[in-house]
């Protein structure tokens, strides 16, 4: 079942998340994070009228999207950068697919224009995902990120909607 984050369900999405903190280069976060940061992190993105949601399986949060600021600048208010992520229990289940389209439904039904997912590469399931949905890649930089004693390439894929 897809529905809205409380702060109940930091504990589980940090859970998740640090996972790809430690051992991936899926994000550029180099330490674990706390459920209080999660709680607080939920708690502003919702604070700012974007939807968190949580893939609750009996109880058990298995995964979660949002969307936050692309930029700061008031005038780009309208784009918004997305995410999502699922525990390693549940990926191949088609959870991010089902996920990521509640989450761009929502944004649908605002005045947000444009959705930009930044993804870590290579990442080939993340790639398949956001092409899936109908984003298409519009950017790609060349060892921006460092992280594991090497250098990362980022990808942007975008969604008008």
């Amino acid at each position: 079942m897809i529905r809205p984050a409380t702060s109940a369900d930091a504990a589980a999405i940090a859970s998740i998340y640090n996972h790809y903190v430690t051992d991936t280069i899926v994000t550029f976060e180099e330490e674990a994070i706390s459920a209080k940061e999660i709680a607080q992190r939920i708690a502003e993105v919702q604070g700012a009228g974007r939807p968190w949601l949580v893939w609750d399986e009996a109880g058990q949060v298995t995964g979660y999207t949002y969307a936050n600021s692309w930029k700061s600048r008031c005038s780009f208010r309208y784009s918004l950068e997305t995410t999502v992520y699922l525990a390693q229990t549940a990926t191949g289940r088609g959870l991010g697919t089902q996920l990521y389209t509640a989450l761009i439904n929502e944004l649908r039904r605002t005045k947000v224009h444009a959705l930009i997912g930044g993804v870590s590469l290579p990442n080939a399931a993340s790639v398949a995902l956001h092409e899936k949905l109908g984003f298409q890649k519009i950017g790609h930089f060349k060892e921006v990120g460092w992280k594991f004693d090497q250098w990362i390439d980022v990808g942007y894929w975008e969604l008008i909607l």
